[in-house]
């Protein structure tokens, strides 16, 4: 499934999809992210002033689904709880090649994984997708 997760999340060459994020008080709102795998690690930098980084900071929960692309109708989507990354070592490391000129004010959240599905479907006129899920305690 992992393998599967990365190709669908690089389909474009960058790693892309939506970051869906929640706070008490609003609702849920959806944003576009570059986000990417690092050694074995899921990453995103977020623009420090962001309504998306007032959600990580104060509730931390989220939902990823990478981009859908009709032609490719295959899914992938995580959800879990987000953490900043405040060591500068490891920030400055992923920064170096990530897929935009990274703002030394952006923060880095490592997305925490804790249910992944994967929904693939050979052609667009298939359905439903056949659905495989993974969580930790699994």
């Amino acid at each position: 499934m992992a393998e599967r997760a990365c190709d669908l999340i690089y389909r474009t060459g960058d790693g892309e999809g939506l970051l869906v994020t929640v706070r008490e008080g609003t609702p849920p709102r959806v944003h576009p992210v570059n986000a990417g795998i690092v050694d074995g690690h899921f990453y995103t930098f977020v623009q420090d002033k962001s309504a998306k980084r007032r959600d990580l900071e104060e509730d931390g929960r989220y939902a990823f689904h990478a981009h859908f692309v009709h032609e490719a109708p295959h899914e992938f989507l995580v959800r879990g709880r987000a953490a900043e990354v405040t060591d500068t070592e490891l920030r400055a490391r992923i920064a170096k090649d990530w897929f935009f000129n990274v703002a030394d004010s952006y923060p880095l959240y490592e997305l925490l994984i804790e249910h992944a599905v994967l929904g693939e479907r050979p052609t667009a006129n298939d359905w439903p997708p056949v659905y495989t899920s993974w969580s930790p305690t699994d």
